[in-house]
């Protein structure tokens, strides 16, 4: 049996990859497509670390550069994360007790 991809469905295809995207990874401000390569970075870090699911800590304010929150919602810890100046997730720490 031969299955034939319609053109529809392959532009379906396309624009749910390309929405899975993070915009930020496209800006022109070379400072955006750090700091979106440092959250992802981070997410993938503590995710490995933890193996669940990890997030963004959008609530907390952060006042270090090169610094993120990370929460980790089924096992409820949160982390914070380093980067170098690229975006590369250098340290991990596990916050609270």
């Amino acid at each position: 049996m031969r299955y034939i991809l319609r053109p529809a469905t392959l532009l379906c295809v396309a624009t749910l990859a390309l929405a899975a995207c993070d915009p930020a990874e496209f800006d022109s401000d070379p400072a955006v497509r750090r700091d979106a390569r440092a959250n992802r970075t981070c997410v993938d870090a503590v995710g490995n670390q933890t193996g669940a699911g990890a997030q963004l800590n959008t609530t907390l304010p952060i006042v270090e550069i090169n610094q993120y929150i990370i929460d980790v919602p089924a096992l409820q810890e949160r982390w914070m994360c380093r980067t170098d100046d690229e975006g590369t997730a250098t340290q991990l720490y596990k916050m609270g007790g």
